[in-house]
């Protein structure tokens, strides 16, 4: 009794495999151990047999559908070969030779043209703007600061000095895809001075001896502590004026620093305090409402 050949093992598939993985196999080795591509090799030209009547036997619904019961023992005869067909109208070795053996042979024909790769969507560039607030103070001096934005990166940035409030500062390259980031900086409100266009305004209390003397006292300024000179006889609501303390201008000047004075007097005396203040009021000849008086 004639043994049945394995045709799943010659093309190397399962016994379930598709139609279309039965087709890819035979294509595979019929490539690999076709005659023209092996001229003079008796072994290639036989296992190539072999292959074309598995794939004969395997394409054919119908022929693999006996063949499978042979295999369980139903029928024990060699499943037939065909010298013209596989179940479509086409023999083996001619639908291997019609697709793909032209490959074989790039001086009769060309090769297929692979597909183009499909080209890769371009990124859309985007600014975006973020806010950041500085004290006075940071905001004067510049220099490297961390913020970390609403997307929840950290950057360190190079502040310039002299920031003022609205005003934008571009990052190159910082935005979304390539794109910018623009920082719009706020100037937190400080509690001492205040700024009007260049110039910075405070308010500075002195006692009733040093507006009555004058003479020099410390104030503070934008830079520091400052020694200022207080005219005698200083009047509360006065103004004065510090050049070139206020703060840096758009083009590069710097304004001044308006000193307002006000005149406070002290809640509590020591007793000698108020011994010399007492002694002072016998004394003094000053009279603020003596043209008051002329009215009435």
């Amino acid at each position: 009794m004639q043994q049945v050949r394995n045709y799943y093992e010659i093309l190397g598939v399962p016994r379930n495999a598709s139609n279309d993985d039965i087709k890819k196999a035979f294509r595979r080795l019929a490539r690999q151990y076709h005659p023209d591509v092996n001229p003079g090799d008796k072994t290639a030209e036989e296992q190539f047999k072999d292959i074309n009547e598995a794939y004969d036997t395997l394409s054919d619904d119908q022929k693999r559908s006996e063949y499978n019961r042979s295999l369980l023992g139903g029928n024990r005869r060699r499943p037939p070969k065909s010298n013209s067909s596989n179940g479509n109208g086409t023999d083996a070795r001619q639908e291997f030779d019609l697709w793909k053996f032209k490959d074989f042979n790039n001086t009769t024909s060309k090769r297929p043209k692979m597909a183009a790769a499909s080209p890769q969507p371009r990124l859309t560039r985007r600014d975006v703007e973020a806010r950041l607030t500085l004290p006075l103070e940071r905001a004067y001096q510049g220099g490297r600061q961390r913020i970390r934005l609403e997307d929840g990166r950290s950057l360190e940035v190079d502040m310039p000095p002299g920031m003022i409030d609205g005003q934008k500062i571009r990052l190159k390259g910082q935005g979304i895809d390539g794109g910018d980031l623009y920082l719009k900086i706020t100037v937190a409100l400080h509690p001492f001075f205040k700024i009007q266009g260049s110039d910075i305004y405070c308010q500075i209390p002195i006692t009733p001896s040093e507006a009555t003397l004058g003479g020099l006292i410390e104030i503070p300024t934008i830079d520091g502590l400052v020694k200022m000179t207080v005219p005698r006889g200083v009047k509360s609501g006065q103004r004065l004026r510090l050049a070139n303390k206020g703060y840096p201008s758009t083009e590069g000047k710097r304004g001044d620093q308006l000193v307002e004075i006000s005149i406070v007097s002290p809640s509590e005396l020591s007793e000698e305090e108020q011994a010399l203040y007492q002694k002072i009021r016998e004394m003094e000849t000053f009279n603020p409402r003596q043209q008051l008086l002329s009215y009435f």
